[in-house]
């Protein structure tokens, strides 16, 4: 059987308190996870995604004189890989402005570990994470003024995609596990008929289908 390789983090964080408990914290779940590398301010942080090309970074926002939204684009740029932004802050406009900038989700620092540990888990895999109260109003503000619908595409969809992309938008953090006990299927029949959204929508992830459901009156 082949092992699957670990996801590889990147910490961007000054506190050396927090730093170290956020490393121990993925270190723990080896080999799923491991630590590639950790910075504390935004020159440092670019340089070293670019040098370890991470899968995940883990962004602190308050980087004492640097803010973490200032360079987010640059810093998936140089990684190629998705980022998570930790913030102490639970309010839309930090959600909206990640989002904007490239984010792949957001996680509050007063989560706990098996929380921020499972968003780590599904921004790797392609999905989105922010808090459920929040979610639903920035997606929304995100799609104001979007391109006429996508008519074409939507026709296309069979009802049982529907219903798939139904679940997923009012379940955003629930794993594909969960979603397909919902619709009674298993994860495989799952992951065929995303396969299958995505390519019909033209989008790549869980993130740009709920843009596209959203924009287009699908949920």
């Amino acid at each position: 059987m082949t092992r699957q390789r670990a996801i590889r983090v990147l910490i961007v964080e000054d506190h050396e308190l927090v730093m170290w408990g956020l490393r121990s914290l993925i270190e723990g779940e080896a080999p799923e996870m491991c630590v590639v590398g950790s910075a504390s301010n935004r020159t440092d942080a670019i340089a070293t995604a670019r040098l370890t090309r991470p899968d995940v970074i883990l962004l602190d926002l308050n980087l004492g004189k640097d803010n973490g939204l200032d360079f987010l684009p640059q810093l998936r740029d140089a990684s190629g890989g998705r980022v998570l932004v930790l913030t102490g802050l639970s309010d839309e406009e930090t959600y909206r402005a990640a989002l904007r900038r490239g984010a792949s989700g957001v996680v509050c620092k007063d989560e706990s570990a098996e929380v921020v540990l499972k968003a780590l888990r599904k921004v790797h895999e392609g999905e989105v994470w922010f808090d459920r109260s929040a979610a639903f109003g920035v997606l929304k503000e995100l799609v104001r003024g979007a391109e006429a619908p996508g008519t074409d595409a939507v026709a296309s969809l069979t009802p049982k995609e529907r219903e798939i992309i139904t679940v997923i938008a009012s379940e955003q953090n629930s794993t594909n596990k969960q979603v397909s006990l919902h619709l009674g299927m298993s994860e495989n029949t799952l992951r065929n008929h995303l396969s299958s959204i995505y390519g019909k929508l033209g989008v790549g992830n869980r993130l740009e289908l709920l843009k596209f459901a959203m924009s287009n009156g699908l949920v």
